[in-house]
């Protein structure tokens, strides 16, 4: 008669949800037609019997594995067909969370990503244990998401980067500049592809600038290899790089932005994150005071003029002076 092992102390401790490797290699003992038992699996597993009997109620019970016990060959076996163990479990809960990130996966609809992103959706979907039930038609009209204005991408070339960037490729851009009738032709090391409010932009080392700049793919009307490699610094953070912007845009100086918001705008403002640094400050007559610290003025300023007079600044200068500008050119028109 084996000797039992004794439990080692983590063994006693109640687990809510069996390791899920350990029940993958239960399954594959099963599946051998060898009838393993407990005392077996146990031995080979290093664990106790009762962990094993847990694991394979939980495989039975939970999961629907139609485990039972020969009690001529003493071990388990099963009474049909398996196929290979599913990759996880997932609560209807969770289920419904991965649904809504397909459905914000639409903002990379047109992009080289939607192809592998849907493929990736589906392989997860047949990896699933048949029991899962959905009610999909409820939830497709609980969740959407929607964008006023989609990005205009040519796949091509979006390929082309992503490629570039992930390979380490040199690229020859023929780029037209906003508001320019004539495109240049730009040598750059392609670092990195940023999906930023929306929109999608190319940040590059610029062999002309000799510096890091930013494309938006959508005014590349060409690209091309050059042959060359690149490999990207070791110090290139995306997240440092934006960490000072409002959101594309980065400078060498360290503004303090103060604007003033009024009642009429107020609840929206307290309502989002903006930045970082942001600080909020509750005003007496209902407005709020918001404030930041940005490298560059370009796109606050853009910002700023979206609130339609419900917004002031306080600092800097040369902000509040640009708005002013900016609003007379307006009313002008």
């Amino acid at each position: 008669m084996r000797k039992k092992r004794a439990a080692k102390p983590a063994e006693l401790r109640t687990l809510s949800r069996p390791p899920l490797e350990r029940m993958m290699r239960i399954h594959d003992a099963i599946q051998s037609g060898r009838f393993p038992n407990a005392d077996t699996l146990a031995e080979q597993l290093e664990v106790s019997g009762k962990s094993i009997h847990r694991d394979i109620a939980f495989m039975r019970d939970r999961m629907n594995f139609p485990i039972e016990y020969d009690q001529a060959k003493w071990g388990y076996y099963y009474t049909k067909d398996v196929g290979s163990f599913p990759a996880f479990t997932v609560t209807e809960g969770e289920l419904f969370a991965v649904l809504v990130a397909e459905k914000a996966m639409h903002q990379y609809r047109g992009t080289n990503l939607e192809k592998p992103l849907l493929s990736a959706f589906k392989k997860m979907a047949s990896g699933l244990p048949d029991t899962i039930s959905l009610h999909m038609a409820d939830w497709e009209q609980t969740i959407s998401f929607r964008s006023s204005a989609e990005p205009i991408s040519n796949l091509e070339i979006f390929d082309q980067l992503a490629r570039a960037a992930a390979e380490g490729r040199q690229l020859l851009l023929n780029y037209r500049k906003p508001g320019g009738d004539t495109p240049g032709q730009r040598a750059v090391d392609p670092y990195h592809l940023a999906n930023v409010n929306g929109d999608w932009f190319l940040f590059a080392y610029c062999h002309l600038r000799k510096d890091i700049r930013t494309f938006v793919p959508a005014r590349i009307l060409s690209a091309e290899a050059t042959g060359k490699r690149f490999q990207r610094p070791k110090n290139f953070s995306i997240e440092s790089a934006l960490r000072d912007s409002f959101g594309v845009h980065s400078g060498k100086a360290d503004f303090k932005v103060v604007i003033r918001f009024d009642e009429v705008v107020a609840d929206f403002i307290r309502e989002k994150k903006w930045h970082a640094s942001q600080q909020l400050k509750n005003l007496a007559d209902g407005g709020v005071e918001l404030t930041l610290r940005l490298s560059s003025l370009i796109e606050v300023q853009r910002w700023i003029l979206i609130w339609a007079g419900n917004a002031e600044v306080v600092e800097p200068a040369e902000l509040r002076d640009a708005v002013r500008l900016a609003g007379a050119r307006i009313a002008k028109r």
